[in-house]
């Protein structure tokens, strides 16, 4: 990846970020924002967060935020004036932001790779270009070729709108016989991508790091459940063969690659009946399946994430290439806001000591996800019933 950093400055902003702490810039304000800014903390740095919504998790924590609109430069000028270096919590962000502040400053991921990523049409063509097993797809650009579209593909199918889309949003299913135009129309009336259903037999994700250096490390394979376009549960290691496990790694690795990637990511794969794979969707951040990691392993994704923006040595885990996972298994669990519909849940069951609650500080609403907690060292099925249990 190229950074565009001013000569004068990149020689002691490496050297600062190696040796001394620094002001790490994060760009989003959301609840992976706030556990990024914890662990910067945790490891003597300050930390300024850039974001268009006041009062968010991460800055609950931050050291100061910049509130405003992404496309103000006055504020993104303040912004890059306060930090050494900057990463991102999420992807939704403006590519030309990103670009002005790759001009002034070392950014990663690069404003290319979460391009790509922000935009389900733009990801879909960058797996077909480099050839990663994917999803067929098509994309459709009026209501008549949403219909048209679909018809072609006389199966079950998955609407996506091409951009922006998260946590299920911008998604609708068809059946066959369903108004595809009706559900273009739905969506937004506007560019879509028309996925075909996939019969796989368990979806994973894939978490790791990609340095500087090209070196490449990540976590064990996490087995994802969704509910309503949802996570709902994760469980690592997950339940699928050593093999299976190593291809996907490579998968992703190959996927950090090709997008000449630095800083942390995330891909997740359909895992097939056959056991062959199908990269879904790719995260060029943090992800929900990764809040195990704070807990269960050596070192967090937020850790990892650190690392590698700052230009530090993965040489700790460079002979396995994997980061350990010190429990047998960790279960993580969502908390969505339907939880609080009659007021603050109960929590008394949650001081057992293998048990982690993790609180974001957001105002409950329907669908929201306003925490998690992860179980260690125990079954999928009394981490769900300590859920049902509130």
């Amino acid at each position: 990846m190229t950074t565009h950093e001013h000569p004068a400055t990149e020689t002691a902003r490496a050297t600062a970020t190696a040796s001394q702490p620094v002001t790490i810039g994060i760009l989003g304000g959301g609840q992976l924002g706030k556990m990024l800014a914890e662990e910067a903390h945790r490891r003597g740095h300050r930390v300024i967060v850039r974001t268009d919504e006041p009062n968010g998790p991460a800055s609950l924590v931050a050291d100061d935020t910049v509130v405003g609109r992404y496309r103000d430069a006055a504020l993104n000028e303040q912004f890059a004036d306060m930090v050494d270096v900057i990463t991102a919590e999420f992807e939704n962000l403006p590519v030309p932001m990103l670009r002005f502040f790759e001009d002034r400053l070392t950014v990663h991921p690069s404003s290319s790779a979460i391009g790509i990523c922000q935009h389900r049409e733009s990801e879909k063509l960058f797996l077909r270009s480099h050839k990663f097993p994917h999803t067929p797809f098509v994309v459709a650009t009026s209501a008549a070729e949403a219909d048209e579209a679909f018809r072609a593909l006389d199966e079950k199918a998955v609407m996506k709108t091409a951009a922006f889309g998260y946590d299920g949003k911008g998604q609708v299913v068809l059946n066959v016989g369903d108004d595809a135009a009706a559900a273009f129309r739905k969506v937004g009336g506007e560019r879509v991508v028309i996925e075909q259903w996939v019969d796989f037999a368990c979806e994973i994700s894939i978490i790791g790091a990609r340095a500087t250096d090209g070196t490449w490390v990540s976590f064990p394979a996490v087995e994802n459940h969704h509910l309503k376009g949802v996570l709902d549960y994760s469980v690592s290691p997950a339940t699928i063969s050593e093999n299976i496990a190593a291809a996907a790694d490579r998968m992703t690795r190959r996927v950090a690659e090709a997008l000449q990637f630095v800083g942390l990511m995330t891909v997740e794969l359909f895992v097939l009946h056959d056991g062959s794979l199908l990269v879904n969707e790719i995260a060029p951040r943090p992800h929900n399946s990764g809040h195990h990691t704070i807990e269960s392993c050596e070192v967090s994704q937020y850790g990892l994430q650190i690392e590698a923006v700052l230009g530090l040595s993965f040489s700790r885990y460079a002979q396995s290439g994997k980061v350990t996972q010190g429990s047998s298994s960790a279960v993580m669990v969502n908390l969505l806001g339907d939880l609080w519909a009659n007021g603050e849940p109960n929590w008394d069951g949650f001081d057992q000591p293998n048990v982690m609650l993790h609180l974001y500080g957001k105002s409950p609403r329907p669908g929201r996800k306003m925490g998690h907690f992860t179980v260690l060292n125990s079954a999928t099925e009394e981490a769900l019933a300590l859920r049902s249990a509130l």
